[in-house]
């Protein structure tokens, strides 16, 4: 039965009793979800949400193979790295298989906060070298280290972090090396020299800022020069969200010495990983042992191959590109008629659409939310729309996504 409004204040009064105020809901009107389907969500009276905000169920929400899967695999066994076992193995092999050659050994950990964290200590440990370099809307994990190299949550950054403010428009692959070399100098000035450059590749938290294809490249050749590495946090768009491969550096013609994932490996379930450079591999090992309990679980794997196998079977990175395309021309159209979208950003299905301000994406965030269409916000003054749906969002999906966004802005924004 629909629950009422007087049960949905009852649920939000016992989260905030029980739960450290540390935690945010989603939108002024917090959504009592209690099933997903695709690229849709339920909620207690029985409201479907389109999902256009989860990068975290990237083959969508349950997906039928993948609970599947996990379900067969926890009623078997559930252990962890220290024992034999095959499931782990295979994941390796298949993740692998996606990278470059360069590219020949794999670490399991529980979420992407882990993996980059770890990342960042073997890019420390291997290069003797302390500084890294981030953009200063970066976010990068929850870990004590990360929230240090993660500026737009607003807490200082940690020693030895340096930032670049990356422009939403650049004009040519050059600008970003010219922001990188100017960090690089600043550290030289420090006395510090460079351990990584880290960036999520397709600049998400920035607003996803994904043109020119390419501008990494040489700002990382800078950084390799001055003993740095080049750490691609592929959490985001990792997976084939871009529709230009299974993962984000793939556009930037560039060959990452550390790749992190989380979220989207195991569909929700908590599964990731960093792939890196057998070399730097092996250098770690000789001087530390890393072990995870969770990290590389039977069942973490078997759910994280079943994601594998859904990208492949039912082809989502072409669909990302294809989609992605389609839901990209419709957006354009809503941006050469409506003055309140200043510029239009991404590739795949991964979208940022400019507006002036954090006040005005607000609200149309929250009257998408209750025209039953989810968003997020991003971006320098959280001014972006952040739109990322499930790979599978159909084109009538979008249709319906830029249907409402148009709806919203006549009767919510440009009508108030």
């Amino acid at each position: 039965m629909p629950t009422t409004s007087h049960e949905h204040d009852t649920l939000l009064a016992r989260r905030q009793r029980a739960l450290s105020p540390s935690y945010r809901l989603f939108y002024e009107e917090p959504i009592h979800a209690i099933r997903g389907e695709g690229v849709w969500i339920y909620d207690a009276e029985g409201r479907r949400y389109l999902d256009a905000y989860n990068n975290v169920p990237v083959v969508g929400h349950c997906h039928p193979h993948v609970v599947e899967q996990m379900v067969r695999q926890a009623s078997v066994l559930n252990t962890h790295t220290r024992y034999l076992t095959d499931k782990p193995i295979e994941l390796a092999e298949r993740l692998l298989g996606t990278m470059p050659p360069e590219l020949g050994s794999v670490i399991f950990t529980n979420s992407g906060s882990e993996a980059n964290d770890l990342a960042v200590r073997i890019s420390r440990l291997v290069t003797g070298n302390s500084g890294i370099i981030v953009t200063d809307c970066a976010y990068h994990g929850t870990t004590d280290l990360l929230s240090g190299l993660s500026p737009v949550t607003g807490l200082p950054t940690g020693p030895g972090v340096f930032t670049v403010s990356l422009p939403l428009k650049m004009t040519d692959a050059a600008e970003f090396r010219v922001l990188v070399r100017g960090a690089l100098d600043n550290m030289h000035e420090a006395g510090i020299k460079p351990a990584a450059l880290l960036v999520d590749t397709i600049f998400g938290s920035d607003g996803a800022v994904s043109d020119p294809a390419g501008f990494l490249k040489d700002a990382v050749d800078d950084v390799r020069r001055e003993g740095g590495l080049f750490i691609a946090d592929e959490v985001q768009p990792g997976f084939g969200r871009t529709g230009a491969g299974m993962w984000g550096f793939a556009r930037h013609g560039v060959v990452p010495d550390i790749v992190t994932m989380g979220k989207p490996m195991g569909n929700g379930y908590p599964v990731a990983s960093a792939v890196l450079r057998r070399e730097l591999a092996d250098a770690f090992g000789r001087h530390q042992r890393y072990f995870n309990t969770f990290g590389g679980s039977t069942v973490g794997c078997v759910v994280a191959l079943a994601v594998l196998d859904v990208i492949q079977n039912e082809s989502l990175i072409a669909h990302a590109a294809e989609t992605g395309a389609y839901l990209k021309d419709g957006l354009q159209n809503l941006c050469d008629r409506h003055d309140v979208f200043t510029d239009l950003r991404g590739t795949g299905l991964f979208l940022g659409v400019q507006t002036p301000s954090g006040d005005i994406a607000a609200r149309i965030v929250n009257a998408l939310r209750r025209a039953g269409v989810l968003i997020g916000a991003a971006g320098r003054g959280n001014a972006a729309l952040k739109i990322r749906p499930p790979l599978p969002i159909s084109r009538s999906d979008a249709d319906y996504l830029i249907g409402t966004i148009e709806d919203v802005l006549r009767k919510d924004i440009e009508g108030a």
